[in-house]
C-alpha cells in the first residue's frame, strides 16, 4: 500500500531530499497544503506533530522537472533553487506531481497588464541587444579560429588560442544573461513578500490572500483526490489533519518569505528533460477519426499559458548544449513524425523524376539544382516553428505521388503495374515512390529512399539532427547527405542539408534556414554552392537563398540564382539575361498517398503515433503527453533488453556504408540483377538446339520464379527497364 495519504488540505508522505551537506539522499517526511501553496518537510512524522519544521518549499511560480531515465526522482525550482526528491515508486511520484501542479496552478501570480507591458518593452530590447552582440562574437571568434589553422608559429598559435578562450567566456557569460533576461520576461515575480504570521493551513493574511490569485482545481483533479481519500487515507489520519493540534501547529509555523532548507544546500542542477505530465496510457487504441485529412496551417502557440515549460528549459540549458536527450513539452509539437517531414522533400515529384529525360550535362545539374531548392518550402506548414516527432528506432514511413508528366494518357492509372519488389509494394512503375526509417536513436538517424523506376532514377539520403541552445534561438545542425542518381546517364549528384533555426522561442517561435551546402556531380564536373542566408539583426529579408552554379572548368558561375527559398527565385545569366527560375508559391504542392491507418504496420509512422496527433488535434495536451510518454517508456524497456541481452538493433531498410546508410535493394541493384538473369537466359538459349516453337506450351508454360530481390520478368518487357538492360548487357556490366 502506498506510503503518501491524500489530506484534506492536499497530500503528506514520505521522500528523500538530496542534501549537498552529507553528499546524498535523507529522509524527509512531507505536507503539502494546497491552500497556502506550501511544500514543508520535516526529519520524522513524529517532528511533524511537534511543529519542529525544517525546511519547507513555496510553490508559488514553482516549476516541475523529472527525469525522463529514473522514474522516482524530481525537482522543484523555485526561488533561484532546485530542489531534489526521489519516491519510493513511480506511482508515488506520479501523485506528488498530480498534486503539485494543481497547487502550482492554484497561486500562479498575474501583473496588471499595464506594469506588464511596461516591463516586456524594456526587457525586450535588452534582449535584442544581449543577442545582436552574442551573434557579433560568434562570427568573431569563427574568424580567429579560422586564422588559427593557418598559422605555424607555436607563439602566435598560443595567443590567438588564449584570445579563442576568452571570446568563448564573453559569448558564455552573454548567453547566460540572455537566459536570465528571458526569464524574466516571462515569469515576473515579486521581488519582496511581507513576512507575515500566517498559518501554513490556509489561514492567509489579506495581503497573501490578494496575491496569491487562487485557481479552481480542475474537476479531474477533484475525482482524483476523492479516490486517494478513500484508498489511501484512513480516517484516524483525516482527523489528524483536521485536529485543533493540527491548527495550533500550524499557527505556530509563518509563512516564510522564501522556500529554504535548515543546511541551505543548493544542488547543482543537470536535468535535461521536462513534461507537462507523468501519467501514462496505452497509445495503441487508436481513435477513428482521420487528423490529416486537413492540412491547413498549424495552429498558433500560445508560450503565454505554457510559460513555466519554457522557464524551466531554459534554466535548464547551457550554452552551446546538445539539446537531443531534452525532451520538449508537448505542446509545441508538429502533428507529424520527422520522418514524414523528410517526405516532402519530394512535393514536387515531376522536378526529380523528369531529370533524365533532359539531353544536357548542363541542363540536367539545372535541374537538380530547381528540385533541390523547390524541396523546402513544403515542409513547413506554417510559419510557427512546432517541432516533428523525434522518430522512434525501427519507425517507417512510406508515400507515393502521381506524377502527371510520365503518365501515358492512353494507359489508365490502374492498368499500371505495380512494383512489388520495390520500396513500396503498392505503388506503381510511373509513380515517385518513398520510404523511410529510423535507423537509429543515439545519435538519431533517419534514412531514407526513393525512385521512379519508370524515369530510372533513385534518391538515397540520411540525415543525423544535432540541436543546440544558441540564446533567443535553438540551432538544428542537419548532418548528413543525399545523392540523386540518373540511372540512365549514370550520374550521382551529391547534395548536403542547411541548418534549420527556431528563433524567437519566448514569443511566437519562426523558422528559418541558414548555411552553406553544396550539390556536385563528379561525372560531368557540375556543381552548385548554395548559401541559405539568416536574417541580419538590423534590416535585410527572411529566407534569403542565393546560389553560384559552376563547371569545373569555369572561373565564374555560368547563372547565379538569388531570391527567396519559399518564394521567387530569379537566374541571372553570365550573358546578362534574367529570368524566373522558380517560384514555389505559384507552385502546386503534389500531395502524397498514403494507407489509411488501420492497413498500416504496428511502426508506421501516422499509426505508431496516431493518439498523440488525435489529442493534440483535440488540443487535449494532458493525454497526448501521456500517449507520447507511453511510446518514449516502451523504446527504453527494449533498448533495456537488447542492452542486457547483448543483441544489436538490426534494420529492416538500409544499412550502414562507412559513413552513409544505403538502401538495401535500390533500383540499379535490381535491375543489374534482372540484366544477369537475362544474359544467362540469352546463353541457355544459345546452347540450346533449335526446335519448332509450340506456342501453345509457351503459353501453358509456367513463369520462371525470380530469385529474392531481383525484379520480375515483367519488368524486361517495359522499354525503357529493357533498353537500360540491354545497355547493361553491351557494357559488360
Amino acid at each position: 500500500m502506498s506510503s503518501v495519504s491524500a489530506t484534506a488540505l492536499g497530500l503528506e508522505g514520505p521522500l528523500c531530499k538530496w542534501t549537498n551537506v552529507v553528499k546524498g539522499w535523507q529522509y524527509r517526511w512531507f505536507v503539502l497544503d494546497q491552500t497556502t501553496g506550501l511544500l514543508s518537510y520535516y526529519t520524522s512524522k513524529e517532528k511533524m506533530k511537534r511543529g519542529s519544521r525544517r525546511g519547507c518549499v513555496r510553490l508559488k511560480g514553482a516549476v516541475i522537472g523529472i527525469d525522463g531515465e529514473d522514474d522516482s526522482t524530481f525537482t522543484i525550482t523555485v526561488d533561484q533553487k532546485t530542489f531534489h526528491f526521489q519516491s519510493q515508486s513511480s506511482e508515488e511520484r506520479g501523485k506528488w506531481i498530480e498534486y503539485l501542479e494543481d497547487t502550482i496552478m492554484r497561486h500562479k501570480g498575474k501583473m496588471s497588464e499595464a506594469r506588464r507591458a511596461s516591463s516586456e518593452k524594456g526587457v525586450d530590447k535588452k534582449v535584442l541587444e544581449a543577442d545582436a552582440y552574442l551573434q557579433i562574437l560568434i562570427e568573431q571568434v569563427k574568424a580567429l579560429e579560422q586564422k588559427m589553422e593557418g598559422e605555424e608559429g607555436d607563439n602566435i598559435r598560443e595567443t590567438l588560442d588564449s584570445m579563442r578562450n576568452n571570446a568563448k567566456a564573453v559569448i558564455e557569460s552573454i548567453k547566460q544573461g540572455i537566459v536570465m533576461l528571458q526569464i524574466a520576461k516571462l515569469v515576473p515575480f515579486r521581488s519582496f513578500v511581507k513576512n507575515t504570521v500566517s498559518p501554513v493551513n490556509g489561514l492567509m493574511s489579506k495581503d497573501e490572500r490578494e496575491d496569491s490569485s487562487p485557481v479552481d482545481v480542475p474537476s479531474s483533479s477533484k475525482a482524483a483526490h476523492a479516490s486517494h481519500m478513500s484508498s489511501n487515507s484512513s480516517l484516524d489520519s483525516i482527523e489528524a489533519n483536521t485536529s485543533p493540534q493540527r491548527n495550533n501547529l500550524a499557527k505556530r509555523e509563518s509563512m516564510p518569505a522564501r522556500s529554504y532548507s535548515s543546511s541551505e544546500d543548493e544542488f547543482e542542477d543537470a536535468v535535461e528533460s521536462l513534461v507537462t505530465n507523468d501519467r501514462t496510457t496505452n497509445s495503441r487504441t487508436l481513435a477513428k477519426q482521420n487528423v490529416y485529412a486537413d492540412d491547413s496551417e498549424e495552429d498558433a502557440l500560445d508560450c503565454e499559458s505554457h510559460g513555466s515549460v519554457i522557464t524551466h528549459l531554459l534554466s535548464q540549458v547551457r550554452l552551446g548544449m546538445d539539446l537531443t536527450k531534452v525532451v520538449l513539452p508537448t505542446f509545441i509539437l508538429e502533428k507529424r513524425s520527422l520522418l514524414e517531414m523528410y517526405a516532402d522533400f519530394f512535393a514536387h515529384p515531376e522536378l526529380f523524376s523528369t531529370i533524365s529525360d533532359i539531353p544536357d550535362a548542363r541542363d540536367r545539374m539545372l535541374q537538380v539544382v530547381k528540385w533541390y531548392l523547390s524541396s523546402f518550402h513544403a515542409g513547413r506548414k506554417s510559419t510557427v516553428a512546432k517541432k516533428p516527432y523525434n522518430p522512434l528506432l525501427g519507425e517507417e514511413f512510406y508515400c507515393v505521388w502521381d506524377v502527371e508528366e510520365n503518365r501515358n494518357p492512353n494507359k489508365p492509372i490502374e492498368n499500371l503495374e505495380q512494383v512489388t519488389d520495390g520500396p513500396v509494394p503498392w505503388g506503381n512503375e510511373e509513380q515517385v515512390v518513398f520510404v523511410a526509417e529510423q535507423v537509429s536513436h543515439h545519435p538519431p538517424i533517419s534514412a531514407f529512399y526513393a525512385e521512379c523506376a519508370d524515369k530510372l532514377m533513385e534518391f538515397n539520403a540520411h540525415i543525423w539532427t544535432k540541436s543546440k541552445f544558441l540564446g533567443l534561438s535553438i540551432g538544428v545542425e542537419m548532418v548528413g547527405q543525399a545523392c540523386v542518381s540518373d540511372l540512365k546517364h549514370e550520374e550521382e549528384y551529391i547534395a548536403t542539408f542547411p541548418n534549420g533555426y527556431g528563433r524567437s522561442i519566448l514569443t511566437v517561435p519562426w523558422f528559418e534556414l541558414g548555411g552553406k551546402c553544396n550539390i556536385s556531380c563528379a561525372k560531368t564536373g557540375y556543381s552548385a554552392n548554395v548559401t541559405f542566408h539568416t536574417k541580419p539583426f538590423y534590416g535585410g529579408k527572411l529566407h534569403r537563398i542565393s546560389v553560384e552554379v559552376f563547371h569545373i572548368t569555369d572561373k565564374k558561375p555560368f547563372v547565379t540564382i538569388e531570391g527567396e527559398w519559399n518564394a521567387e527565385m530569379n537566374a541571372k545569366w553570365a550573358d546578362g539575361r534574367t529570368e524566373v527560375f522558380i517560384d514555389t508559391q505559384t507552385m502546386n504542392i503534389n500531395k502524397k498517398k498514403i494507407k489509411p491507418i488501420e492497413q498500416q504496420r504496428e511502426y508506421e509512422s501516422r499509426r505508431l503515433w496516431n493518439g498523440v496527433t488525435v489529442n493534440l488535434k483535440a488540443k487535449n495536451i494532458e493525454k497526448a503527453t501521456e500517449c507520447k510518454r507511453f511510446l518514449e517508456e516502451r523504446q527504453r524497456r527494449e533498448a533495456k533488453e537488447r542492452k542486457e541481452s547483448g543483441a544489436k538493433y538490426q534494420t529492416k531498410f538500409f544499412q550502414e556504408d562507412g559513413e552513409c546508410w544505403v538502401y538495401q535493394n535500390p533500383l540499379q541493384k535490381r535491375l543489374e540483377e534482372q540484366t544477369k538473369l537475362f544474359s544467362a537466359q540469352q546463353t541457355d538459349n544459345e546452347n540450346t538446339p533449335s526446335t519448332p516453337i509450340n506456342r501453345t506450351a509457351v503459353q501453358q508454360r509456367p513463369r520462371r520464379p525470380v530469385p529474392r530481390g531481383s525484379l520480375p520478368s515483367r519488368t524486361i518487357s517495359t522499354p525503357l527497364c529493357r533498353r537500360r538492360t540491354y545497355r547493361l548487357l553491351l557494357q559488360g556490366i
